[in-house]
């Protein structure tokens, strides 16, 4: 089974539309055949996803450090535990062809920019794919395409990272 890291909010605070994006998302996904590896939370939209997963029967992998356990969702297919956040973010990537950065706070941002700094690097070697839903990572598109302008990233590892409108189109560039 192929495996997707899925990079998402745990804030309770978001606009829904984000929510009902990530849950049409990984539903598509799921039946696709792709296993999901998230957060593992109840919370946020982790707690939507994981939601999906669990009313269709999809595989879903949650990685979580030991001081989140009452935050574990009860339903995984597999839960993973970590000590600290860095060897979370290692085993959320691990034997996956891909992440996918859904509209997300600072956590979720973290996630992706270490991501791409790892596939620059030829640490990770699967797709990185960000969800765009309503322009929100409109501003990230620019500060990517500003560091290129000012040399701070190459147009190789730029182009790599690829941004999706729907959550449709994202499955699109999961199966190219």
């Amino acid at each position: 089974m192929k495996k997707i890291a899925v990079f998402c909010s745990a804030s309770s605070e978001i606009d829904p539309k984000y929510n009902k994006v990530a849950r049409e998302f990984v539903r598509a996904a799921s039946l696709r055949g792709y296993g999901i590896v998230t957060g593992g939370t109840v919370k946020g939209t982790m707690g939507e996803v994981s939601d999906e997963l669990h009313a269709i029967g999809g595989y879903h992998k949650g990685v979580i450090p030991r001081f989140m356990k009452q935050f574990v969702y009860p339903d995984l297919s597999e839960l993973v535990w970590t000590e600290t956040m860095a060897e979370r973010k290692t085993i959320l990537r691990e034997d996956t062809c891909a992440v996918v950065a859904l509209p997300g706070g600072t956590g979720t941002l973290d996630e992706l920019i270490e991501t791409v700094a790892l596939v620059h690097l030829k640490q990770y070697f699967g797709k990185i794919t960000v969800l765009n839903h309503d322009g929100f990572y409109e501003p990230l598109k620019a500060l990517l395409d500003h560091y290129v302008a000012a040399g701070m990233m190459t147009k190789e590892t730029r182009g790599k990272v690829l941004f999706a409108d729907t959550a449709e189109q994202l499955i699109e560039m999961l199966e190219d």
